[in-house]
């Protein structure tokens, strides 16, 4: 429970706030106010390991020394000139260009995930083809908040419908087969309506994708899924559009998820860890898309807080230390690490329906029953609460938790924060596997 400061704290500002945090948040009333590399301090002192990294963003944990350095130094000098060239934009380029694959060799940088998939979205636009007016994307899928990113995915708030202009394939979500069928003796049937949705329908510019849907439960693909959909975009000129916005910058144990999955995008989006949590993004893609005469008009990739100093300054220093400490390394073995403590807590609880996760991702789903897969929100909130209360913070949604832990975090604190959320698990179910 969060103490006597922390109440007084939150009661002061619903005064004036406006409702409709997120679902963590709501639940568990906290007010923090230090975060040092993997761990928080709340207002009454007491602290969290945090193995959701912010939100999904600090890949190298709170306040790193050499990235709050860089945003010290940067912010005694410059915060906004808009889009023109500052000190450090050509530095990140060239870093950007060493770790990312050879064929994404040009960039945008913006200030939001949502900012980057739109304009990703008006460059798919500018450069498609007469007649080439719809875009594909997939069931689950999350892009952000803002209208076009809602339009992808048939997002619909209240009694207003925008479905816009896109075309739904199903995802790779094997656990929940919504054509009931089981891998790998389904021949990941999903990935061949993928396919025929692009082949029969001509008017597709662009499939918009996670290659690990995120917000859905950190849903990784079967082999074989990605390997079908990506040849038959290229067979029928549609271009990827890989929305790497939580998954890129390494943690899924190489710079790009797709490039474990064989993915050769032609557009990449990217943000959230990028920076270490500092708001910033990035459009990556390839010269012929992002030079092409329409999509490279004045002002397609301009806006107020768009290149900003600051956010190249936090993103520069972040990359470097991950390139330079040679982390992604670590987090292949951190989440090898992971993947064998959550299959020994599936094995032990029967509240835990399915435990999925690629590097320093996972996702644990809790059902009712096993059998039925009934999912189970209200024994994840009872885990998320007594988690929290144990000194432990995760990410909630619905009936699932994810975990993404920094990549700095070290082995025993990793461990010790499993063993929180076993600890917790025991509590919520009391006790009983």
């Amino acid at each position: 429970m969060s103490g006597l400061r922390q109440r007084e704290r939150l009661a002061q500002e619903a005064v004036h706030l406006a409702p409709g945090a997120s679902e963590e948040s709501a639940l568990g009333r906290r007010v923090f106010v230090e975060g040092r590399g993997a761990v928080l301090t709340d207002l009454d002192g007491n602290q969290y390991i945090d193995l959701a990294a912010g939100t999904l963003t600090q890949s190298l944990g709170h306040c790193h020394p050499e990235v709050v350095a860089a945003l010290t130094a940067q912010a005694e000098r410059l915060w906004n000139v808009h889009d023109f060239s500052t000190a450090d934009r050509a530095a990140l380029c060239d870093l950007l260009a060493d770790l990312l694959p050879e064929q994404l060799d040009t960039y945008a940088f913006f200030s939001t995930g949502a900012e980057v998939v739109e304009a990703a979205l008006r460059a798919v636009q500018a450069v498609a083809e007469p007649g080439r007016n719809r875009i594909g994307a997939l069931r689950y899928g999350f892009h952000g908040k803002t209208q076009g990113a809602r339009m992808l995915v048939h997002w619909d708030i209240g009694n207003q419908a925008f479905a816009g202009n896109s075309v739904l394939g199903y995802s790779p979500y094997c656990y929940r087969c919504p054509l009931d069928l089981e891998y790998p003796s389904c021949g990941v049937r999903c990935a061949t309506l993928v396919r025929r949705h692009i082949a029969e329908k001509s008017n597709v510019s662009a499939l918009v994708f996670e290659p690990v849907l995120g917000a859905a439960g950190v849903i990784v693909p079967p082999p074989g899924y990605w390997e079908q959909i990506a040849e038959s975009c290229r067979e029928h000129g549609v271009l990827l559009v890989a929305d790497e916005v939580l998954t890129g910058g390494g943690r899924t144990g190489t710079f790009l998820a797709g490039e474990q999955f064989g993915i050769e995008p032609d557009l990449v989006t990217l943000s959230k860890g990028m920076a270490s949590g500092f708001p910033f993004a990035a459009l990556a893609g390839r010269a012929e898309v992002l030079r092409h005469p329409r999509a490279a008009q004045a002002g397609s990739t301009a806006s107020t807080y768009a290149n900003n100093p600051l956010g190249i300054a936090a993103a520069r220093a972040t990359l470097e230390v991950v390139r330079r400490d040679a982390l992604i390394g670590q987090v292949a073995g951190l989440g090898a690490l992971m993947d064998e403590r959550l299959a020994q807590l599936r094995t032990e609880y029967q509240v835990l329906g399915d435990v999925r996760g690629i590097g320093l991702l996972h996702g644990l789903e809790f059902v009712r029953d096993r059998a039925t897969r009934q999912p189970a929100p209200e024994i994840a909130r009872a885990v998320y609460r007594h988690a929290l209360d144990l000194g432990l913070r995760t990410a909630i949604g619905g009936h699932i938790i994810r975990l993404a832990p920094p990549f700095t975090i070290d082995r025993p604190l990793l461990e010790e924060g499993l063993g929180l959320l076993a600890q917790a698990l025991e509590r919520a179910t009391g006790g009983q596997q």
